[in-house]
């Protein structure tokens, strides 16, 4: 017994990882609260993968969050760049988009 993973089986949580991501989301949440959160969601931003950031690209509330989500998108974004562009053509995001296809050299 145990010499494999079974995939049915919750993944289990160390206790620190638990405490470490409850600090965390109490920390997320005081920002939210106490800071604008536009702010607050440009500064995660930095920090998240590709989905999200193309789904800011895509659909973000703030339009400074797109830009950003924009300018952060990496070549293996490009359709979510070019999708952008044909959407949107004449608004900030598609040439925001366009620019950012250029950049990337595709």
């Amino acid at each position: 017994m145990g010499c494999c993973d079974d995939p049915t089986e919750p993944k289990k949580l160390d206790r620190r990882d638990l405490i470490r991501l409850q600090e965390q989301y109490g920390e997320l949440v005081r920002d939210l609260f106490t800071e604008d959160p536009e702010r607050v969601i440009l500064k995660l931003l930095n920090d998240s993968g590709s989905y999200l950031t193309e789904l800011a690209a895509l659909n973000a509330h703030h339009a400074s969050v797109r830009l950003r989500a924009i300018g952060l998108l990496e070549k293996p974004s490009s359709s979510v760049l070019q999708r952008i562009a044909e959407k949107e053509p004449e608004s900030a995001f598609g040439l925001a988009a366009k620019s950012r296809l250029e950049q990337l050299g595709g």
